[in-house]
């Protein structure tokens, strides 16, 4: 098993995570011209769509995540790098794993780095929920 790297690991976090915003901003500017031509305060709007982004957005992210990894082992972002998610043994991973890797990540970014450290390049995600992010021999 090839593990990956931290720079191919940290360059498909940032390619999901421009994903994701791209799409919330679409979804939130949506609701937003929806309520302002209903007439809604553009004060009090502002403070809402504030709220969505720093609430709503790892919790968007972390079901997205559970969703690609436990579906498919990876994310856009590791599917155009060409990794993949697993269990430490090698298998895909079921649907709780994905859900504490991806909620731990979500919240916790920071411990990420610890995969700079450690022999196998596993965060603090993949030490919870026992996985590894790898580069398949054959690419896919």
């Amino acid at each position: 098993m090839t593990y990956a790297g931290a720079i191919s690991r940290l360059l498909a976090y940032l390619v999901d995570a421009l994903l994701l915003v791209a799409a919330a901003t679409g979804a939130i500017a949506t609701v937003a011209l929806v309520a302002q031509v209903g007439g809604a305060p553009l004060e009090g709007l502002a403070r809402l769509l504030a709220a969505t982004y720093a609430l709503g957005l790892p919790m968007v992210f972390a079901a997205g995540c559970t969703l690609f990894w436990a579906l498919a082992g990876r994310t856009p972002g590791m599917a155009l790098l060409g990794l993949r998610v697993v269990t430490l043994d090698g298998r895909p991973l079921r649907w709780p794993a994905a859900l504490l890797r991806a909620v731990v990540l979500a919240y916790f970014p920071v411990g990420a780095a610890w995969l700079l450290v450690d022999r196998r390049r596993q965060a603090l995600h993949d030490k919870l929920a026992r996985t590894a992010v790898t580069r398949p021999a054959d690419g896919g």
